[in-house]
């Protein structure tokens, strides 16, 4: 298994708005591009991202695919009105919490 680890903080003001997106249009691009969704963190206090996500796929070709595909280009395009500092790598899954 091949995992996507991504990270951001939500823009000042653009809360709702984010959470909307997250709970409408997030999850079900990352799922229709193949990617099964693992976790999600939200930092409350502390340093480092506010949100941390996380998805699969069985192998290194399917994430590839995913990630060259036109739709992960606009689910990002669309992430980025809403967030900022936003980062992502492809890393093998391992057991428990990944950076």
């Amino acid at each position: 298994m091949v995992k996507l680890i991504m990270t951001w903080n939500i823009r000042p003001g653009k809360e709702p708005e984010y959470l909307d997106f997250l709970t409408k249009s997030f999850t079900e691009a990352i799922v229709a591009m193949g990617i099964q969704p693992t976790d999600a963190w939200y930092a409350v206090w502390g340093q480092g991202p506010q949100v941390l996500a996380g998805g699969v796929t069985e192998t290194l070709a399917d994430m590839e695919r995913a990630l060259a595909s036109p739709d992960w280009t606009a689910l990002v395009d669309r992430l980025l009105e809403l967030v900022v500092d936003f980062e992502y790598k492809v890393v093998q899954q391992e057991g428990g919490f990944q950076l």
